[in-house]
C-alpha cells in the first residue's frame, strides 16, 4: 500500500490475545471475505481509530506519536496496512470488487451453505441426531411436563453455541414441537452481528442443513421488498456467514423432518439509533410497515415466529473494564428476569424503555430480533421455558446469558 493512501478501516472483527507473553489484538474480516487475520500488538491499537480515510500513512505516525508517545519504525504502519489490505479489511476498490463478486457467488449458489456445520454442531446426519436427541432427552421432568396452554405462536430460541446452551435450546424447542409440526410458514428473526446499516435484511436464498433444504418463501421476501424497497438486499451477504438464523434453523429442521415447511429468513440490525436519540421504534415508518406487510402476507397461513436471540454480553471479554463477580451476576440475573417479564408480556415498547433506560449497558444483542417477533404477534403472553448465564472467558469473568421463551 502506497504511503500517500488514506486508509479507512472497515467495519472489523477484533478479538483480544496473546502472544509471545504480550497482549494483541486479532483483526480478522467479519464477511469471511478472507481466511487471514492480522495480529497487532496491543499498544498499537490506537492508531485503528484513526483509519476514517482522513490521514496518509505519514499524517497517522505522527499522530500516534503525538496521542501515545509511541514511535514506530518508518516502514512499520507501511507493512500493517498492506497486510490489511490483503485480508480484506481497508475499505477500498480492492475489497469492494472482491465483495461483488462475493455476492455474486452467493446469490447464484444452489443454496446457503450451513457454515456452522463442524464447527458448532456435526455435519453428519446421525451424529447431529444423536446430539440433538441427548438434549432432549437430558431435560427434566419439570422442562418436559410445564406445557404452555393454547397454540405456540412464537418463540425466543438462543444463538449461542449449543455446547453451552444446548439445555436452553432443548427446552424451548421441545414446547414448540407441536407448533413447528403444524407450521406452513416459519419466520426466523437472526441477529445481524454485522454492524450493518440496514434494520431488516432479507434473502431469496434457502438455508440449506444437513437434513437439507429449508426453502425460503420468495413471495413473502417479494412482497416485503415491493414495500420497503430493494435496499433490503444491500447487505443480504451478511446471510452467509451470519451463524444467528442457521442456529435456530437446524433445530427447527430436526423437528420437521421431511414435513413441507417455508421459511423467511431475516436479519435484524441494530436498533441503537434509538436508544442513543429520542426516537421510538414504535414510531418508526419502515418497522411499521414491515410489520404490516408481513402480517399480511401471512394472514391465512399458520406461521411460527421465532427470535434467534442471546440476552447480556457482559464482561472483560465484551470491553468491560472490571470482571463479572457473584454480586454482579446476581445484579444481571435480576436485570435479565425484569427483561423477561416485559418479553413474557408480550410488551415490546416496554421491553425496549428497559433497555434504553440503561443505555443497553449489557448489550442485548437479540434486542431487534425480540422486538420485531413482538411487533409481529401483537397482543400474546409468553412462559420462559429457561434462563442460563453461559462463560464467555477462561477466567469465569465474562458470560452471556440466554433464555428460551413460548408464546401462545
Amino acid at each position: 500500500m502506497s504511503g500517500e493512501m488514506k486508509p479507512k478501516l472497515r467495519h472489523i472483527q477484533v478479538s483480544q490475545g496473546q502472544q509471545y507473553g504480550q497482549p494483541v489484538l486479532v483483526l480478522s474480516d467479519p464477511c469471511g471475505l478472507s481466511d487471514c487475520s492480522v495480529v497487532l500488538p496491543a499498544n498499537i491499537a490506537p492508531v485503528l481509530e484513526l483509519c476514517d480515510g482522513s490521514r496518509d500513512i505519514a499524517a497517522l505516525r505522527t499522530v500516534l506519536e503525538l496521542r501515545t508517545g509511541l514511535r514506530v519504525g518508518p516502514d512499520y504502519l507501511e507493512q500493517l496496512f498492506a497486510a490489511l489490505d490483503r485480508a480484506f479489511l481497508i475499505d477500498n476498490e480492492r475489497f469492494a470488487q472482491a465483495y461483488k463478486e462475493a455476492v455474486e457467488r452467493y446469490r447464484s449458489a444452489p443454496s446457503r451453505p450451513p457454515v456452522m456445520a463442524d464447527k458448532v454442531y456435526p455435519s453428519n446426519i446421525e451424529l447431529l441426531e444423536h446430539t440433538l436427541r441427548q438434549y432432549f432427552d437430558a431435560l427434566t421432568e419439570e422442562a418436559e411436563s410445564g406445557h404452555v396452554t393454547g397454540r405456540v405462536r412464537g418463540l425466543v430460541s438462543p444463538h449461542i453455541d449449543y455446547m453451552r446452551g444446548g439445555a436452553i435450546y432443548a427446552g424451548v424447542w421441545r414446547q414448540a414441537e407441536k407448533a413447528v409440526h403444524g407450521a406452513e410458514l416459519i419466520i426466523i428473526l437472526g441477529t445481524n452481528h454485522f454492524d450493518g446499516q440496514k434494520l431488516i435484511t432479507l434473502t431469496r436464498q434457502s438455508y440449506a442443513t444437513p437434513w437439507g433444504l429449508l426453502p425460503t418463501d420468495r413471495g413473502v421476501v417479494d412482497k416485503v421488498a415491493s414495500v420497503l424497497g430493494e435496499g433490503v438486499f444491500s447487505e443480504e451477504f451478511n446471510h452467509c456467514n451470519e451463524h444467528s438464523v442457521e442456529a435456530a434453523a437446524v433445530w427447527l429442521h430436526y423437528l420437521l423432518k421431511d414435513k413441507g415447511c417455508k421459511l423467511v429468513p431475516v436479519l435484524c440490525g441494530s436498533l441503537h439509533k434509538f436508544i442513543d436519540g429520542d426516537k421510538h421504534p414504535g414510531d418508526d415508518d419502515e418497522i411499521a410497515r414491515f410489520v404490516e406487510t408481513v402480517r399480511k402476507a401471512t394472514a391465512n397461513r399458520r406461521t411460527l415466529i421465532v427470535a434467534a436471540a442471546d440476552l447480556a454480553h457482559v464482561g472483560p471479554a465484551f470491553g468491560d473494564r472490571y470482571p463479572i463477580n457473584l454480586l454482579e451476576k446476581a445484579r444481571i440475573s435480576a436485570a435479565d428476569n425484569e427483561l423477561m417479564a416485559a418479553i413474557a408480556r408480550g410488551d415490546a415498547d416496554g421491553m425496549f424503555m428497559h433497555v434504553k433506560r440503561e443505555r443497553d449497558r449489557r448489550r442485548i444483542c437479540g434486542l431487534s430480533s425480540i422486538y420485531l417477533a413482538l411487533r409481529l404477534l401483537g397482543e400474546t403472553k409468553g412462559k420462559v421455558t429457561d434462563y442460563a448465564q453461559c462463560p464467555a472467558d477462561q477466567q469465569g469473568t465474562s458470560f452471556v446469558s440466554i433464555c428460551g421463551i413460548v408464546f401462545s
